[in-house]
């Protein structure tokens, strides 16, 4: 009975070790090429890759959905996708300080690597007057609160994000390069779509104060449409802001006559909720697309239809047309 139960144990170890060498990356027996795999770690490039990409790979998101993005930190069995993956594709060390370290310990040397944000300015955090730098990218501390990393609530980044995603896609699989670029430049067509939604509601607004009791993360999409942004801290989600941030807060909304403050996904909204005790305000939720929840990912959520959704309660708080 031992050797019997022993035989049946190596045979299942042989089918499951089969069935892995089969995986969507390898080339089939009549010499076809399957999916390649692509690992991504926000979702805004893994809504945007699965958009260029189409029916030509695999794409996976790091992120568990209903993780908040900033306090992710990868566990071994997310280096082992990496590793085994054509394609990695992420916004930068500023967003996601441990990608870096992540991609010290691959050893896929054929893996193609893909930083979404090289070429695109960043913009300092926290300032209301949001003073434009270049991204460094060499050394230098892994501190959210130093540059915005939100890129891509400008989309105008976003579509320099689409155009990084598409040549990386084209590296790693060259036979598919037309369908890429054409895929690219149709959701590109989108962004600027919604960029015209955006510039046309905004600018009919009776106010132009975004209160944001939640962390700097809308820096790039209130500079795009000319939007006074405030947010309750800076930096990273985890900071405590000051009771002289919440006192001065209160002030500019009871002084602008504001009824409503925003909050953020997958953060604990405390701070939010206080100024609208404090000011008779209302909540409103602006989602910077960082994750998505549970839900949202279970009810197909995607990149456009979560901008959608923060025209409209833009247009709501800020009393627009």
């Amino acid at each position: 009975m031992k050797t019997l139960r022993m035989a049946t144990v190596v045979l299942l170890v042989v089918l499951l070790l089969a069935s892995a060498s089969c995986g969507p990356d390898e080339k089939d027996a009549s010499g076809g090429r399957g999916k390649i795999t692509v690992v991504t770690t926000l979702f805004p490039l893994y809504d945007f890759t699965r958009a260029i990409a189409g029916d030509r790979a695999a794409v996976n998101l790091i992120l568990p959905p209903g993780v908040e993005a900033h306090a992710f930190e990868p566990k071994p069995g997310d280096m082992a996708r990496v590793n085994s993956a054509q394609l990695f594709i992420y916004t930068g060390r500023y967003m996601e300080p441990w990608s870096e370290e992540l991609l010290k310990g691959v050893g896929n040397k054929t893996l193609v690597i893909v930083d979404a944000s090289r070429g695109i300015r960043l913009m300092k955090s926290g300032e209301e007057h949001h003073e434009s730098g270049e991204k460094e990218h060499g050394h230098g501390h892994h501190d959210h609160g130093a540059y915005d990393p939100h890129i891509w609530l400008d989309f105008g980044n976003a579509m320099k994000m689409v155009d990084a995603i598409t040549e990386g896609l084209c590296v790693a699989d060259p036979e598919g390069s037309d369908i890429f670029r054409k895929n690219g430049a149709a959701y590109k067509e989108r962004l600027s779509t919604l960029d015209g939604k955006f510039r046309q509601t905004l600018g009919t607004c009776g106010k132009r104060n975004l209160i944001h009791g939640g962390h700097f993360a809308f820096g790039y999409l209130a500079n795009r449409y000319g939007l006074e942004y405030v947010s309750a801290y800076e930096g990273s989600p985890n900071a405590e802001p000051t009771a002289r941030k919440i006192i001065t807060l209160k002030k500019k909304m009871d002084e602008k006559g504001i009824r409503y403050v925003y909050f953020e996904e997958l953060i604990n909204p405390k701070v939010a909720e206080l100024l609208a005790r404090e000011t008779g305000a209302t909540l409103l939720y602006l989602h910077g697309a960082h994750n998505l929840t549970k839900d949202e990912f279970e009810k197909g959520a995607t990149f456009i239809s979560l901008m959608e959704d923060n025209l409209e309660n833009l247009r709501k708080g800020l009393e627009c047309r």
